[in-house]
């Protein structure tokens, strides 16, 4: 056994705050504020919401169509498409982790083709897919967003 004393820590523990990227508090409130978004803007159609959610630095990341800039105009674009699409598409988060500024989901969306999506005329057809979502929150709003969709299996269960 030695007497050799334990090393003390040099840089003083900081008192939890709720508003620190680590604290438990802002990742449920950041999950809060991705919840809101895909309840109300792609559930419900509720485009306002985007001016409660977003941060006006907001960069969509996920692939959109041509000339359609990587801003809340892309998000509104990809809203506007998948509801005029699948009118009756519902979206729902099936994992979801929020850690810090950033918000993981694993969401499962449902609909049916009842309109032109992605240039293709409409099926009629049922879709059930795996969409993968990462956000990263600023301030207590959404400033960036990754899609994964799985459109291999879109393009199979409407015969495309």
């Amino acid at each position: 056994m030695s007497a050799t004393a334990a090393p003390t820590n040099p840089i003083p523990a900081k008192e939890s705050n709720s508003r620190e990227l680590g604290s438990p508090n802002l990742s449920e409130e950041n999950e809060k504020v991705v919840r809101r978004l895909i309840e109300q803007g792609f559930n419900l159609g509720n485009l306002q919401v985007l001016d409660e959610v977003l941060d006006p630095s907001f960069a969509e990341h996920q692939a959109i169509a041509p000339g359609i800039p990587p801003t809340r105009a892309a998000l509104t674009a990809i809203i506007k498409s998948l509801r005029a699409g699948f009118p009756d598409v519902h979206l729902s988060i099936e994992e979801i982790d929020a850690v810090k500024d950033r918000v993981w989901m694993r969401i499962r969306a449902t609909g049916t083709n009842k309109g032109s999506f992605m240039g293709n005329p409409p099926t009629g057809r049922s879709m059930t897919i795996t969409v993968f979502d990462l956000v990263r929150l600023k301030h207590g709003r959404i400033a960036e967003h990754w899609g994964v969709p799985d459109h291999g299996s879109l393009a199979v269960q409407l015969g495309w």
